[in-house]
């Protein structure tokens, strides 16, 4: 049986929208998550949230970071207090990393290889999180990047809300 939403699924979708404007993959299931993660190359995995650190550092430095000339194979996201199984599959994956939300995973063969925890978030701005991202994009990926083009990312607008606008179910 489907773990119900904790929060409304119509009031978070800007939060998971702003991320499929830059090439970000909403998965909505644990299959999905792992037909992703564990496919050869590299996958990013962004567990997204309502909080305030999503909003204003997690989210507008992973769509900064996919404008890096090298970029993950694939990019992908799954949102804390909703798509609840797909999260606690994505969080299945990194054994050795205490959960949280928001988490900025690069997976590489299946493996986390960099892993951006909520207690880093919450130290970072967004440049520093596209930084620390694009550094490992660098190590890890070859596929080229921009996830979209330049003029493209020119028009998106991070999505502030967070949390406190949100009712929960």
């Amino acid at each position: 049986m489907a773990l119900p939403p904790l929060y409304d699924p119509e009031a978070c979708r800007p939060m998971w929208e702003e991320l499929n404007r830059v090439g970000v993959k909403s998965l909505r299931t644990p299959e999905e998550v792992d037909a992703d993660v564990k496919s050869p190359g590299t996958a990013l995995v962004v567990v997204n949230s309502v909080c305030g650190c999503a909003a204003g550092s997690a989210r507008p430095g992973v769509m900064l970071a996919l404008q890096h000339s090298r970029i993950p194979d694939r990019c992908t996201t799954v949102f804390a207090g909703v798509d609840r199984e797909a999260v606690d599959q994505a969080r299945r994956l990194m054994p050795e990393v205490p959960p949280s939300s928001p988490c900025i995973a690069l997976f590489k063969d299946g493996k986390p290889v960099h892993v951006l925890q909520r207690a880093h978030i919450e130290q970072m701005n967004p440049a520093m999180i596209a930084d620390s991202l694009s550094r490992a994009f660098d190590a890890h990926c070859t596929a080229a990047g921009p996830s979209i083009p330049p003029e493209e990312f020119a028009k998106v607008v991070p999505v502030q809300q967070c949390g406190s606008n949100v009712p929960r179910l």
